[in-house]
């Protein structure tokens, strides 16, 4: 695999250098753990219960781990590794990795190609750095706060659609049903078929934001979203040029309760067809 470079490092870029070097050795250590992902993965797989798709899973997601968490302690060992406790919750200041070391395993266990494995580091409640390695494909996606969002080092731009009936839209399912989550994601869905041109439900979160970033998919919202589901994709998309706040309009930062990320153009309008559900 070649290492496509993480960031634009010309005189336009705000990024500090050393999170442009810290990006590179990121992308290394993500690529290391989808290798052997990888060597885990076949497309025959095809689990007959529930059992069995949990325990592979969990032995995956531990293989990639144990490549992930002392590699990324090493490089930053002040920064704080994000435990389910904070999933869902504001950070406290200073520096978190926050990964999903098989993010979409239920995927990577049932033979579907889209799995990766996803890094993001937030600093003082801001997400400065995130890559996701989809090794089927061979597929590098980076992000870096004031230094844009590339796909195999080619830069990436949200869609420049004006009008949510020409949009493709795509909600992600919750962990669990918390406050009527369900019914708000059904209602959504519904609201959202009555004004846009075609909407869609996907786990995991990550992949369809990446569509977003790269201007395949329009908008995308999710109810009671957790941290390593959406980090990365948010820097991916913001660098990308779009938007990102609450499903209510107002300003998202890690652990919000919920995120809508959209082409700038249609904000305003998915807010509007959202605002309608309690």
């Amino acid at each position: 695999m070649t290492v496509p470079p993480a960031a634009d490092a010309s005189a336009t870029s705000i990024a500090p250098a050393q999170d442009r070097k810290l990006l590179d050795t990121v992308v290394e250590i993500a690529a290391e753990a989808g290798r052997a992902l990888e060597a885990r993965y076949s497309t025959a797989a095809r689990p007959a219960e529930r059992h069995d798709m949990f325990r592979t899973g969990t032995a995956d997601g531990q293989v990639s781990l144990d490549i992930l968490r002392p590699a990324l302690t090493a490089l930053r060992p002040e920064a704080r590794w994000l435990t389910d406790e904070y999933e869902t919750t504001e950070l406290p200041a200073g520096e978190w990795w926050v990964v999903d070391e098989v993010e979409g395993n239920v995927n990577h266990v049932h033979g579907l190609p889209e799995w990766a494995v996803t890094v993001a580091l937030v600093r003082d409640g801001q997400t400065v750095l995130a890559v996701v390695r989809q090794p089927v494909g061979d597929l590098t996606y980076t992000a870096l706060r004031g230094a844009g969002a590339h796909l195999n080092g080619t830069p990436l731009k949200v869609s420049a659609k004006t009008e949510l009936n020409a949009a493709i839209v795509v909600t992600g399912q919750a962990e669990a049903d918390q406050d009527g989550t369900y019914r708000r994601i059904g209602q959504s869905i519904t609201a959202m078929l009555d004004s846009a041109l075609l909407v869609r439900a996907s786990v995991p979160s990550t992949f369809p934001m990446l569509l977003v970033g790269a201007g395949h998919n329009d908008v995308f919202w999710q109810y009671e979203p957790v941290l390593p589901g959406v980090a990365a994709g948010a820097l991916m998309i913001t660098e990308a040029g779009g938007t990102v706040t609450r499903i209510d309009g107002t300003p998202w930062t890690p652990g919000a309760d919920t995120i809508l990320a959209t082409a700038p153009a249609l904000h305003d309008p998915a807010v509007q067809v959202l605002s309608t559900i309690a």
